[in-house]
């Protein structure tokens, strides 16, 4: 990454995109349809595409194939004339307007790069320290949903592995008598239960591998002792634990406090044995945003106004996971993320010009649809709820819509 600058960039106000969540996509075209000669615009994210996350599911299930989730970057940026640079955030010096960037595969080389406004919309993140802390073991014995690229790259992996154990003679699960191979899902709501059953019609599909008579995979469920499907109504809750019932999950009532080769250590100390673990529980803040300057809440996500700016550093915006509203708390969904992006866009060109900015107001209420496999999902909207196969249609169209949305040169 080159550090000089021609005289039309030093002419030129610097944008600075930090990931390529929901809410960035939504200024990438902004920015394609409504190009702005005056700003330089970087997008600095490790991968040349975005996974979709609510396609991701339907992956699992053997419904799409992984290049039908992703959205490619690059014709995005070329419309937009945008700049990207490969790499990942890795500090952020708030005060002096510098960005840490990471580039470089096993050996990544750090290097500074100023911006005049930035953005952040990195995704949800499992920081690997804490994980350590809270589940020992779990980051080398289980395989977790974020990042959602890893997951993606690591599943296909575990389908092959089980598929051939259950189609070994001799082997666990390849014969009528011996037990199932067991697959647990750790994390109870929309992700974990919606992976699950993906992962069952995924297992019970013909297409998985040469099977016994009986099911070769038991899933379980570990909820960590609340509710299935928390934060939902609980008419929904109760849709949700009717699904598992039929797929004949068995749900555990406890909290995971550990991992190792073959096992789950539960909080009462005793062990679930299992053959694979997937590992879908609250994300958290980057690291890197402690000691950026930043007024962050207590959880370490940056705290942003009704502009989705920054409450201390009014060149700084933010938006989706690692964002979180002072004004107007709301849960951390791609939904939410989504919704936030043309706000986002409006704002960071009104900001480089600048002319005033516009607020935000996070809705209320916003359409949820959780599938539970390829042709049935449960559709709610607050306190109101239902399901069936139409629901599953609505968001397969959604799902394509939004992706074909951006995937597509403007």
């Amino acid at each position: 990454m080159s550090t000089a600058s021609s005289p039309s960039d030093a002419a030129r106000k610097h944008l600075l995109l930090v990931g390529a969540g929901h809410a960035h996509l939504h200024v990438l075209q902004r920015l394609a349809n409504h190009r702005k000669h005056h700003l330089k615009v970087t997008l600095l994210t490790p991968d040349a595409w975005q996974t979709y996350s609510g396609m991701v599911p339907g992956y699992v299930a053997g419904r799409y194939p992984l290049g039908a989730c992703r959205i490619p970057l690059q014709p995005l940026l070329d419309a937009a004339g945008v700049t990207w640079i490969q790499g990942t955030c890795a500090g952020l010096d708030a005060a002096r307007s510098e960005a840490t960037v990471l580039q470089g595969g096993t050996a990544p080389q750090a290097q500074c790069l100023r911006y005049d406004l930035v953005s952040l919309d990195t995704g949800a993140v499992l920081d690997p320290e804490r994980l350590q802390t809270d589940m020992p073991g779990a980051a080398e014995h289980t395989l977790p949903v974020r990042p959602i690229d890893g997951f993606t790259q690591r599943w296909a992996s575990l389908v092959g592995r089980l598929a051939a154990c259950a189609a070994a003679p001799g082997q666990q699960g390849s014969a009528p008598h011996a037990p199932p191979l067991t697959v647990v899902f750790i994390g109870a709501g929309a992700a974990s239960v919606e992976l699950l059953m993906a992962a069952h019609q995924r297992f019970t599909s013909p297409h998985f591998g040469p099977s016994p008579p009986a099911a070769p995979v038991r899933l379980v469920l570990v909820t960590g002792g609340g509710p299935v499907g928390a934060g939902y109504a609980p008419g929904v809750q109760r849709r949700v634990l009717r699904q598992l019932r039929v797929r004949n999950v068995q749900t555990v009532h406890q909290r995971c406090v550990g991992a190792r080769a073959g096992a789950l250590e539960l909080e009462d100390g005793s062990l679930l044995a299992c053959d694979a673990a997937v590992l879908a529980v609250g994300t958290h803040a980057p690291r890197w945003l402690q000691g950026s300057g930043l007024a962050l809440t207590a959880s370490g996500h940056v705290q942003v106004n009704a502009f989705q700016q920054s409450t201390s550093h009014p060149n700084v915006f933010a938006a989706g996971d690692v964002a979180t509203r002072a004004d107007a708390p709301h849960p951390k969904s791609g939904v939410y993320a989504v919704r936030a992006g043309p706000a986002l866009a409006h704002n960071l060109l009104a900001a480089a010009s600048g002319r005033p900015l516009q607020s935000y107001q996070p809705p209320a209420r916003t359409l949820n649809l959780l599938s539970c496999g390829t042709g049935h999902a449960i559709l709610s909207w607050g306190p109101l709820h239902a399901e069936g196969a139409w629901a599953w249609w609505l968001k397969d169209r959604i799902d394509r819509a939004f992706v074909a949305r951006y995937a597509a040169q403007p």
